[in-house]
């Protein structure tokens, strides 16, 4: 992965340099957002990006529990 390119912390699209949303937290950790939409998602709605079929991380057939 490259410096200009880092990842969404929800959906796992890249975020070009220059664009999207850094949020830093209290606790010293960075979040990156490509939109609205996923900083939304994530942040205020609390959803699972594994259970939405548009993010790259969707697991299909469910999470699966150990």
């Amino acid at each position: 992965m490259s410096l200009l390119v880092k990842p969404c912390n929800f959906c796992d699209e890249p975020v070009p340099k220059g664009s999207g949303t850094m949020l830093a937290k209290n606790d010293g950790t960075v979040l990156w957002f490509c939109s609205a939409k996923c900083k939304k998602n994530y942040l205020k709605l609390k959803r699972d990006p594994r259970k939405l079929k548009w993010t790259k991380k969707y697991v299909k057939g469910g999470i699966r529990r150990n």
